[in-house]
């Protein structure tokens, strides 16, 4: 090729490099575009996403290891403890235990854990950082249940300080065994406690005391139950020995609850004094009216048994005698006796009924009487007064239509001559029918049945109150 043609040829490849490296123009749409604000396409520069390299932990946990408690090796280390008790939820005398929630916070010293700190700072962490080091084992002597609360994280708390004490606080609830005497139930006062202990550490190894001694002890004022009137909270600690292990320190949340006594007022004592006057009523009906009064009777004794069952339906199945059996069941007796009260007066009615049926067979008549007052308004006589008409002659004997004008003739005779009983009898007819009716051991039992339940109840109340 010649090189006048090598000479055009390179130029014009020299042009076509230079015209693609220049910038390409915009296309005239017809509008003008306006510069953007340099703050708009220009990003603030975030300095905490700014690396400037791996941060140094203050807590160097990895660097030791927690299996072991602080100081291993040396002296029992002390463990302070304090407790705010948030509700006492309930109280179950069948199952003989209580549930109780509360914060329990724990207070030692771990060199471990101490961190150089300018402000003298803590540092506070949730429940993560519990797994990695070494924390008191306490556990809840006689519980039944307990968990830790975990909504809508778990409820753990742990701070720690620059001089390597840790503060660690969780919320529990636990379910705990109470040894309950009802001895003098529904009168009673019960003790119960929450029992506090390392499971695997004895005394030589750590030591739990009760951090501000009674002031460790705190409860929220709005504490109540509907059965029980919370009197007093208060804290002990002591030893505590097993056989096969040792001697462990024990720490004791006692509590003592005055049960309320007005719900068993009128749900078990009122009905019960009821239904012993109930059966009083028998004493002033007619010993003639059988159903009337047996009937009444049968009630009495059934409501009262109905009564026993439902109070010991929802007790625990105790080998000894309450206070609450004590008044039913002497109160049953009291209406069981008003049952064989009227037993008695029905047998010595109809024994004294088939004398006097013998007496009128044997003598039907005597109109010799001087006296009205020997008979009875209803026509018949007494042993007495039969025997006392023994020495009349037959020949006074009358038919059995004039025996009734001679009684009504009689008992003229006898109400002009006497003129006030004549005005009893008219005014208090009635009333004198029931007196006649009226066997003497309904009189008696009028009075010595109240006076005996009224003296029981003042034994009763003075000595279980």
């Amino acid at each position: 090729m010649p090189y006048f043609t090598r000479l055009i040829l390179f130029l014009f490849c020299l042009t076509a490099l230079v015209e693609s490296r220049k910038p390409k123009r915009k296309r005239w749409t017809g509008h003008l575009e306006m510069p953007k604000p340099s703050h708009l396409y220009k990003k603030n520069l975030d300095v905490t996403k700014i690396r400037k390299g791996k941060p140094q932990p203050l807590l160097r946990v990895e660097d030791h290891d927690f299996s072991m408690r602080p100081a291993f090796g040396g002296p029992a280390i002390p463990v302070g403890v304090d407790v705010q008790v948030e509700s006492l939820d309930s109280i179950s005398e069948v199952d003989m235990d209580f549930t109780m929630t509360l914060y329990l916070r724990h207070y030692w010293k771990d060199e471990r854990l101490a961190f150089p700190s300018k402000s003298n700072k803590s540092m506070t962490f949730d429940g993560r950082l519990v797994k990695k080091i070494w924390v008191p084992d306490v556990f809840f002597v006689h519980s039944k249940r307990s968990f830790t609360h975990d909504t809508t994280t778990d409820n753990i708390m742990l701070r720690v300080f620059p001089d390597g004490h840790v503060l660690y606080s969780m919320r529990i609830t636990v379910t705990a065994m109470c040894n309950m005497d009802f001895s003098h139930f529904p009168l009673d006062s019960q003790t119960c406690s929450l029992e506090l202990e390392s499971y695997a550490y004895t005394d030589e190894d750590l030591m739990l005391y009760w951090k501000n001694g009674d002031e460790s002890l705190k409860t929220d004022e709005k504490i109540s139950l509907s059965q029980f009137l919370i009197q007093k909270f208060h804290t002990t600690s002591r030893l505590a020995f097993y056989s096969s292990t040792g001697w462990y320190n024990r720490l004791y949340i006692n509590f003592t609850l005055r049960r309320h006594i007005f719900f068993f007022l009128l749900q078990t004592y009122f009905p019960a004094t009821l239904m012993v006057m109930l059966s009083w009523v028998s004493f002033w009906i007619d010993r003639r009216a059988v159903p009337a009064r047996v009937s009444l009777g049968i009630t009495t004794v059934l409501t009262m048994s109905t009564i026993i069952t439902g109070v010991n339906a929802s007790m625990p199945r105790v080998s000894y005698i309450k206070a609450v059996d004590i008044y039913l069941w002497v109160s049953f007796v009291f209406v069981f006796l008003s049952v064989l009260e009227y037993a008695a007066v029905n047998y010595l009615t109809t024994v004294q009924e088939r004398k006097e049926r013998k007496l009128r067979d044997k003598f039907p008549c005597m109109c010799g009487m001087l006296h009205s007052r020997t008979m009875m308004l209803d026509g018949s006589y007494s042993e007495s007064e039969a025997n006392s008409l023994a020495g009349y002659p037959r020949s006074h004997i009358l038919t059995e239509e004039e025996r009734q004008d001679k009684i009504v003739v009689h008992l003229a005779l006898s109400n002009e001559s006497n003129s006030s009983r004549k005005k009893g009898l008219l005014r208090g007819h009635m009333g004198l029918r029931i007196f006649q009716n009226t066997h003497a051991i309904d009189k008696y039992s009028r009075l010595i049945f109240p006076a005996s339940y009224i003296f029981f109840n003042l034994i009763y109340w003075s000595v279980f109150s």
